[in-house]
């Protein structure tokens, strides 16, 4: 299987996991903690770094961060050295700390910033260390939600902004946000990435791989990218749901939205304008949606037809 393609540029926003070697504990003490957030720190004033989201858990952790300088490689490579060094030295040690390369995947952050945000906040709460994202204090959510003063090298006002202008609000507002899936099965926004790369709409997907994938007989990720770059429309979707859902109209809109959002690559915003809703509703919706899918084998069999037709 091909390497994951790095894709670097500047002000693109990553997603960014890196685990344990054989997923053992990469940190064992509140000290270690308070020494990888330092790493974060310095790696944002010595090399840009915009870290917007993050969250330690105990053989991984996670990074929404942004590189207006286009340097993540130099960036990840002081986060993750820096601290492997830390950790070896002070446990008289050699070796591997982390399993592999970091994982990066290139972010349409319009899209997804809130998504990711909110799943990368509730990682404590599904692994069932803490029951409310507030109790886990190596996050940044309780920066987010007002709980504590944010550190200076923590940028919270790009993902806050989305959802009002004035920070007590926006506050307010995404507490309840990330509240809504607490204790409910979802998607992982991840499940949407393409070529284990990218994740985006059509358009940002084609862009990136125009400006930065140049093709290649080698390349084997960008086939996959092409593929979804040749967009199906919102009407072609929902006649094709109409035709197999004919008599249970309530039944085939929910199903169009649900194949919509998963395989347009059209923006919430455009998707919500077309089924007369918000678009920060549509995501809930479909992931309301799959969870139908996964538990009723009718239900899966009549969507698997859809995608058939759809030549999905």
């Amino acid at each position: 299987m091909a390497r994951p393609l790095r894709i670097e540029y500047p002000g693109a926003y990553y997603h960014i996991t890196s685990r344990g070697n054989e997923r053992k504990a990469i940190y064992k003490s509140y000290r270690d903690r308070e020494k990888f957030l330092g790493y974060l720190e310095t790696a944002s004033k010595r090399y840009g770094a915009v870290i917007h989201v993050y969250c330690l858990m105990t053989n991984h952790y996670h990074l929404l961060l942004e590189t207006p300088r286009g340097n993540l490689s130099q960036i990840m490579r002081h986060i993750n050295g820096a601290y492997t060094t830390y950790f070896n030295k002070k446990r008289e040690r050699a070796g591997h700390l982390f399993q592999g390369r970091y994982r990066a995947i290139v972010v349409d952050a319009d899209e997804y910033a809130q998504e990711l945000s909110r799943y990368i906040h509730l990682n404590p709460v599904r692994a069932g260390m803490v029951s409310r994202p507030e109790e886990h204090i190596w996050s940044s959510y309780r920066a987010y939600a007002g709980k504590e003063k944010k550190p200076g090298w923590l940028a919270v006002d790009f993902v806050l902004g989305y959802f009002d202008n004035k920070t007590s609000a926006a506050q307010s507002k995404y507490r309840e946000f990330v509240a809504s899936l607490i204790g409910k099965d979802h998607e992982s926004p991840l499940k949407k990435t393409v070529a284990s790369t990218i994740l985006g709409n059509a358009d940002f997907v084609k862009k990136i791989r125009k400006k930065y994938l140049p093709e290649s007989k080698d390349n084997r990720n960008v086939p996959a990218l092409r593929k979804l770059s040749e967009r199906l429309s919102l009407k072609e979707i929902e006649n094709q749901a109409q035709a197999v859902f004919y008599n249970e109209p309530k039944l085939y809109r929910k199903a169009a939205l649900f194949l919509s959002h998963r395989y347009s690559g059209r923006k919430l915003k455009d998707i919500g304008s077309y089924f007369g809703m918000a678009g920060s509703a549509v995501s809930q919706a479909s992931s309301r949606f799959a969870l139908q899918v996964e538990n009723d084998q009718g239900l899966r069999q009549r969507i698997e037809q859809v995608n058939k037709e759809l030549s999905l």
